[in-house]
């Protein structure tokens, strides 16, 4: 009896403190400002397969994206793979404008064109084989049918993984849509393949932060590396 009541309190427990957490206001949560979002759901209508890109998220809120840049990808309906140089370039970029690694190369977001926003397989692997040397990273998805999925992942100390509501933070600013813009970088970055395509490892490890080669060995490519 005392075993079965002490299992009963114990599960009691857990149920309240899962449901804690879900009500809890310091719960981390993914924000979008109203125009990243709308630039996120512009791309993700645009063409039918999945995209990728990195979130640009502010320099004093790291879950508050800002905005999400595509780089050079090969796409289908199942699969992204980007480009190495395009990577390493979009870092280079990033570094010039003032911005830390974890401001550009923490949250990979990408679409899936079905309506499930659940990992695959491959997003899992992918997620923990690239991510998985950060101290923390986002793995957000958006699916085509507006549901969408963030889990953060920190690896320092005993490391932990968790979903994380995400929303879009209204009391931003909407700075308006700009369609020429984002279909231009569409258009300027995404490759439609007829196969899958696999996500190539180099394409997000840390050694891609060491920039391009003029700029390995500048102090400002040093302090990248560190970072990471």
């Amino acid at each position: 009896m005392k075993n079965d009541r002490h299992k009963r309190l114990t599960h009691a427990d857990r149920s309240r403190r899962r449901h804690s957490l879900r009500e809890s206001p310091c719960r981390p949560t993914l924000r979008f400002t109203p125009t990243a979002w709308a630039k996120l759901l512009f791309l993700r209508d645009y063409g039918d397969s999945e995209i990728g890109g990195f979130a640009i998220c502010a320099a004093d809120d790291l879950l508050l994206v800002e905005d999400v840049c595509l780089v050079a990808q090969c796409a289908s309906r199942a699969s992204v793979a980007f480009e190495d140089r395009s990577v390493a370039d979009f870092f280079d970029r990033q570094v010039d404008l003032g911005r830390r690694p974890e401001q550009f190369a923490r949250v990979w977001a990408h679409t899936h064109p079905g309506g499930c926003p659940r990992p695959s397989g491959t997003d899992e692997e992918t997620f923990h084989r690239v991510f998985g040397g950060c101290d923390w990273a986002v793995m957000f998805i958006l699916a085509r049918g507006g549901q969408s999925y963030a889990r953060l992942r920190f690896t320092k100390g005993p490391g932990a993984d968790m979903e994380i509501p995400v929303t879009v933070d209204y009391s931003r600013s909407f700075t308006g849509s700009e369609h020429e813009q984002w279909e231009g970088e569409y258009h300027s970055n995404v490759k439609i393949a007829d196969g899958p395509c696999g996500f190539k490892q180099s394409a997000l490890t840390p050694e891609l932060a060491e920039l391009s080669p003029s700029k390995r060995h500048s102090p400002r490519s040093r302090r990248v590396r560190k970072e990471w």
